[in-house]
């Protein structure tokens, strides 16, 4: 009988943590070896929810550049690889930021397994749900196709993004941070500490408290609103990352495959590594005579966000679709009978009529 490597990566989102969860609980006889790639570009909230979800699993989650070079060398993050492509910045049409800083580590680590401990088959499973089913996840090559095996149990058991949500619901990894535990306070009487529902003015001042007197470094230098700050405690509340109330995505805080919505939001809450991204535009356009691409698309540099008027543009054509899509979504809730949650970062894609992930990278979105 084939020795298997039982191997589970994370990316920070959703999908991936889930479906680690969902292993864990269903698949105790499974000796899973998880995962996270670490490109140096996080948001700190992915980091947060990474170590947190090591503390639900009990078990350690493992970086593979740091298993295959153990030495006190230098990690080739992307800076790193940015300068061996001479300062070309990745995009749709040249992912080489997921190949060479997610999958190339990928493949050395489990190539490492195989030769020092001998193992003769890999199974990588992939957060891959039953409601996607046009998604295929990371392909074998002829490379590794002999002894990787692609396994995604979600789909073999039938779980949709509904149960994803109830999985992080469930593991409510988030319950001892303060602004979780002060928003659920709102919740309960505290004379008769029976459950309450706080009107939305009450909801509203909390909020605004909570923003001038935060304690948390991560939004302290933020330009922070009400609206935006009540979605990330939301989200957390619900289990998710933070990061969930304001953009669709794990992964690199300058994603190509960002909304335009999500740009504006990247400003505000994180301004540094706003200024980061136009930083590398910057670069680009001095060192790169044949021109660059920008994160925003063709001739769009990040610095016309600059433009009070265009943020004002951006928001109130991503408020007009968002409109549409709830339109769209009451009308199939009326023939199907089923339950949609209107939440903009839940559905960011399908509201720019695009698929789930906008053709990101499986290993760096889910």
């Amino acid at each position: 009988m084939p020795k298997t490597l039982h191997v589970l990566g994370l990316s920070g989102g959703k999908d991936s943590a889930a479906l680690a969860m969902y292993m864990r609980d269903n698949y105790p006889e499974l000796d899973i070896q998880y995962y996270f790639t670490d490109t140096g570009k996080e948001l700190p909230e992915v980091i947060d929810f990474v170590n947190r979800l090591e503390g639900y699993l009990g078990k350690p989650i493992i970086d593979p550049y740091d298993e295959v070079f153990s030495s006190n060398r230098t990690k080739k993050d992307f800076d790193y690889h940015l300068e061996k492509h001479q300062n070309y910045l990745p995009s749709p049409q040249a992912r080489w930021c997921t190949i060479q800083m997610k999958l190339v580590p990928f493949e050395m680590w489990i190539n490492k397994k195989m030769m020092d401990e001998g193992y003769d088959m890999v199974i990588s499973y992939v957060g891959i749900r039953a409601d996607e089913p046009a998604r295929t996840g990371f392909l074998t090559n002829s490379n590794n196709e002999a002894y990787l095996k692609i396994e995604m149990p979600f789909r073999d058991d039938g779980l949709n993004k509904k149960d994803i949500f109830d999985i992080l619901q469930g593991a409510d990894l988030l319950s001892d941070t303060e602004e979780v535990i002060n928003y659920r306070k709102l919740f309960i009487d505290l004379d008769t500490n029976m459950p309450t529902t706080p009107t939305e003015e009450v909801v509203i001042k909390h909020f605004e408290n909570e923003i001038r007197h935060t304690t948390n470094s991560t939004y302290k230098d933020s330009n922070l609103t009400v609206e935006i700050y009540r979605k990330i405690v939301e989200a957390m509340d619900v289990g998710k990352p933070g990061y969930y109330g304001w953009r669709s995505r794990s992964g690199c805080t300058f994603c190509f495959y960002q909304q335009k919505i999500e740009w504006v939001r990247l400003k505000q809450i994180y301004p540094d590594a706003f200024e980061e991204a136009k930083s590398y535009e910057k670069t680009a356009e001095e060192k790169r005579p044949d021109g660059t691409f920008y994160w925003l698309g063709k001739d769009t540099p990040l610095s016309t966000l600059e433009d009070p008027d265009r943020i004002v543009q951006i928001e109130a054509n991503h408020a007009k679709r968002m409109e549409r899509f709830a339109k769209k979504a009451r009308r199939r809730q009326n023939q199907l009978q089923i339950n949609i949650v209107n939440i903009d970062t839940d559905v960011m894609d399908e509201i720019y009529d695009e698929v789930e992930g906008g053709g990101a990278c499986v290993t760096c979105y889910k």
